[in-house]
């Protein structure tokens, strides 16, 4: 059986194109090529209106200044519908880009999709992941992370705030 190859530090990002929400809630196709000479936190979580999925989302949120100084774009990235990301992103304030992943594909393609293990049981779902890309390469990676405090360890692991 032929395993796929999973984008990893140093590896170049694969274009990819998702429908989503822009951070004005306006709906419309995202396209990676678009972010390829911009430095991005490209996230993946399970599903909106979850409590550690809002408890991540509220986080970048809240910190989403400190990420835009250095020129960070956000972007979070589910199965959801873009309809569901819309009521989310309304309900939470939320002020950065959520892309719709149905098929799960990007995330496949990113590791964030597979095998784990959730109160002793093994499912396959979205493991929660969040990637820093610069110029179209990635950068550093965060694997199967809790949400509770995870936006501040990027922080601090880049460089943004002090450790």
């Amino acid at each position: 059986m032929e395993t796929k190859r999973v984008v990893d530090v140093g590896d170049e990002v694969p274009n990819f194109c998702l429908k989503g929400i822009d951070e004005h809630g306006e709906e419309r196709e995202f396209c990676f090529n678009q972010f390829r000479d911009k430095k991005v936190i490209l996230y993946f979580y399970p599903k909106d209106n979850t409590p550690g999925c809002t408890t991540e989302a509220c986080d970048f949120r809240d910190n989403l200044n400190r990420f835009k100084e250095f020129g960070i774009t956000v972007i979070g990235v589910s199965p959801d519908s873009v309809k569901s990301h819309k009521r989310f992103r309304e309900k939470y304030s939320l002020n950065f880009i959520l892309l719709s992943d149905p098929d799960k594909k990007v995330a496949e393609m990113f590791g964030a999709y597979g095998e784990k293990k959730s109160y002793g049981r093994i499912t396959k779902g979205i493991i929660r992941s969040t990637f820093y890309i610069e110029n179209g390469k990635v950068v550093k990676t965060w694997r199967n992370v809790r949400a509770k405090g995870h936006v501040e360890r990027v922080l601090k692991e880049l460089g943004l705030i002090e450790k």
